[in-house]
């Protein structure tokens, strides 16, 4: 082609990114935004510690409407399901969300995701917004050896607003009262008060005209009390006014990230990947290895991993997460190799400085074999052998009421 093009602007991958319907909302609260996962999001408003320190002692409000939404639906629907995760899905109940890694055949993670049963041949999975498009061919493809199994992207037909803190059960509660009295034009939306007394790792569902109903579950991934809140992309700001009016404050990725990091939680591309199995990131306790024929895709992978002499290139076995934090001052970083008696033993997989603890913390990948009780610990953090110490996961637990 021809032409003068020298006021051409290439646009920028922020131009680019996708924006959730609280767009408005964010850059009316002047938060910093930054692109992540294709999107456009905002990682920050008044500050990520003064955020993160909300959320432990009040409430925070995220914008979690980049994650993606699929729903598997038929006669054959639960059995596919069970053949394609790891986690024994043969109990779960409509009305309960339930955790699990997916797999690969060789044992290495495909996503980590939250199974929602609607009903009996209708479940809801919530992905990784990094993974969502991913994950949606990935299930279709592994679908097709199930007949009359359909597989839908759902993602553009929701919002979602997580509600985290010790605060939120209250809020939740006024609002609810509210709703109730017919103040909140909420009829699109679940009761809230039924939503209040949900156990942990419950949801509450309801029907919508287009397919996509409206739910509120209660899990979350801060390591606090706190509800998820999926809704219609056009009720998405309205819904956001009446909790930050009752009390929640806005929270970015950034506390997002810290949060669940001081819990525990593991991050894809981080704890979790092709390259890492659910066994070597801890999560043995979602992974059914007995279960039964047909089994499930990556079983065998993972169960020969764990012989005494693992297979060359197997997955699980030689490596495991530990819980590091700082011994002074250094705050450590996604990549910075870990060292047990001088010697590398393993890389930071996510570090932050903890606004709970007042210090640095990390997750790290270390050789199984390494003598990490009796060795000194450090991170080499810009070159210079930075101490630290091995600290149990996770590093933060919700006080018992």
């Amino acid at each position: 082609m021809s032409g003068d093009h020298s006021g051409f602007v290439a646009p920028s991958a922020a131009d680019l990114a996708q924006t959730t319907a609280l767009y408005s909302r964010h850059l009316f609260l002047q938060a910093k935004m930054t692109e992540y996962a294709g999107w456009l999001l905002p990682v920050q408003y008044a500050g990520i510690a003064a955020e993160h320190l909300a959320v432990r002692q009040r409430a925070g409000l995220f914008d979690v409407s980049h994650m993606g939404e699929i729903l598997v639906s038929g006669r054959e629907a639960a059995a596919f399901l069970n053949f394609l995760l790891p986690r024994d899905l043969s109990r779960i109940k409509p009305g309960q969300a339930c955790y699990s890694p997916m797999c690969l055949p060789s044992g290495g993670t495909v996503d980590d995701l939250i199974v929602h049963p609607l009903d009996e041949s209708r479940f809801l999975l919530v992905v990784n917004a990094a993974n969502s498009a991913k994950d949606f061919e990935h299930i279709r493809a592994c679908a097709r050896q199930f007949p009359g199994v359909a597989v839908e992207n759902l993602s553009s037909a929701y919002a979602q607003l997580a509600l985290q803190g010790p605060d939120a059960a209250a809020i939740l509660t006024r609002l609810g009262q509210k709703q109730k009295d017919g103040l909140a034009a909420w009829q699109d939306l679940p009761d809230l008060g039924q939503a209040v007394a949900l156990r942990p790792y419950h949801f509450i569902y309801q029907e919508g005209p287009a397919g996509a109903g409206s739910m509120i579950s209660r899990t979350g991934y801060t390591g606090e009390d706190g509800f998820e809140i999926y809704l219609e992309p056009a009720q998405a700001d309205r819904t956001w006014q009446l909790l930050q009016e009752e009390g929640a404050v806005p929270c970015g990725l950034g506390a997002r990230d810290s949060l669940r990091l001081e819990a525990g939680m593991p991050l894809y591309g981080h704890e979790l990947g092709p390259d890492i199995s659910p066994l070597e990131a801890g999560l043995q306790r979602f992974v059914a290895l007995e279960k039964p024929e047909p089994g499930f895709i990556g079983q065998q992978a993972l169960r020969l991993s764990l012989q005494p002499s693992p297979p060359s290139g197997a997955l699980a076995g030689l490596r495991r997460l530990i819980g590091l934090r700082s011994a002074g001052r250094a705050i450590p970083r996604a990549g910075y190799p870990v060292l047990a008696g001088g010697r590398t033993v393993g890389q930071v997989t996510s570090g932050v400085y903890s606004p709970t603890f007042s210090q640095g913390i990390a997750i790290a990948l270390v050789d199984t074999a390494a003598d990490l009780e009796s060795s000194e610990i450090s991170v080499l953090v810009r070159d210079r052998q930075e101490p630290f110490m091995l600290n149990p996961l996770p590093f933060y637990k919700k006080p018992a009421k």
